[in-house]
């Protein structure tokens, strides 16, 4: 395996883990907002709270491992996408920022705050929306290299296109079914019976749109990128597993059985899902512009980069075994006996 596979596998391996763990965060966060509104706050709130108290700290930490790599393996990316993503970028850095502050401030009594509340439900919804344009400017036809080699983004056509806005709701209907999935399996472990119907409704409410956006955003790029459709269609086998994961996914929660199994086949269906659209893209970054292959770091470099990375990651994943055991799956933290403190 070439470095160049290789370091790409490994950051789509850093952001494969942030759409799960991210996924949850925003979810939540939604969810708290909207039962504020609904007048269900006070049966789900002690639930999410208990699952935000010591994860919320550490979510971002595989987004900042993977900016830090695409652009230490793919230097031209910094050129290409540094213009695109100015204003999406900035506007998901203001978002996180909002979402720190709610978090750092909690315990001054900003919670019970409804602006500071409805600006945390929302950022939990516009966050991804602003970060899925990454995937979309990725497939093409947003981005003109004029001949002195200046980079041009068309906002006009990334508004007006059917595939960048298949992508957004794709996003938000995958953050909210993610979340609602696993608060099902966190509420039914804590034995929080009127918390856990109310999430599981969430989830089995979320999970046909969630299949619906994919098929949308499968024949979206059709029309966009048929190159691109054309390689998933070879890779057609990884879509179809993500399918039978999602099926005995939903079977398992509308049976109220196997919980954790369940959330373990969300976790698959989008694992087979997100490495078969990456392993389809290749080897392009961006179409037409820049692939794996265009001014790739130096093998010294990435054999470094990879080491670190992988250091990080076997760092990491003790770190979260430890995060999980201590405190989310704790007896006597999940049922809101012990604080985090």
């Amino acid at each position: 395996m070439s470095y160049e596979t290789l370091g790409i596998g490994v950051l789509w391996l850093f952001l494969y883990g942030y759409l799960i763990i991210a996924s949850i965060d925003f979810g939540a966060g939604f969810f708290s907002y909207y039962s504020s509104v609904t007048g269900t706050r006070h049966l789900i709130h002690n639930v999410i709270e208990r699952y935000l108290s010591p994860v919320w700290e550490v979510t971002n930490v595989f987004l900042v491992f993977f900016f830090v790599g695409i652009v230490g393996f793919f230097p031209d990316t910094a050129y290409y996408f540094g213009t695109a993503l100015l204003v999406p970028g900035s506007i998901a850095i203001v978002l996180l920022a909002i979402r720190g502050s709610y978090y750092a401030f909690s315990t001054y009594g900003s919670r019970s705050n409804r602006v500071y509340m409805l600006l945390y439900g929302a950022s939990g919804l516009l966050i991804p929306a602003s970060l899925s344009t990454v995937l979309t400017i990725s497939e093409g036809g947003f981005i003109e290299v004029t001949g002195t080699g200046e980079v041009r983004f068309l906002y006009g056509a990334l508004f007006s296109s059917a595939y960048s806005w298949a992508v957004v709701l794709l996003a938000l209907v995958s953050v909210l079914y993610i979340s609602a999935m696993f608060l099902s399996y966190y509420a039914h472990k804590a034995g929080d019976r009127q918390a856990f119907e109310i999430v599981r409704t969430y989830a089995l409410a979320w999970s046909l749109p969630t299949i619906f956006s994919s098929l949308l955003v499968f024949f979206a790029i059709r029309s966009h990128n048929y190159e691109h459709y054309q390689n998933m269609l070879s890779l057609s086998w990884m879509f179809a597993a993500s399918f039978i994961c999602f099926v005995i996914a939903i079977t398992l929660i509308a049976r109220r059985i196997r919980l954790g199994w369940a959330f373990l086949f969300v976790m698959l269906q989008f694992a087979f899902a997100f490495f078969g659209y990456g392993a389809a893209h290749l080897p392009y970054i961006l179409y037409p512009y820049l692939t794996i292959h265009d001014h790739f770091t130096s093998d010294a470099m990435a054999a470094g980069l990879i080491t670190v990375f992988v250091l990080g990651l076997l760092l990491l994943i003790p770190s979260l075994y430890l995060l999980l055991r201590l405190f989310l799956f704790d007896a006597l933290y999940v049922q809101g006996k012990r604080s985090k403190h």
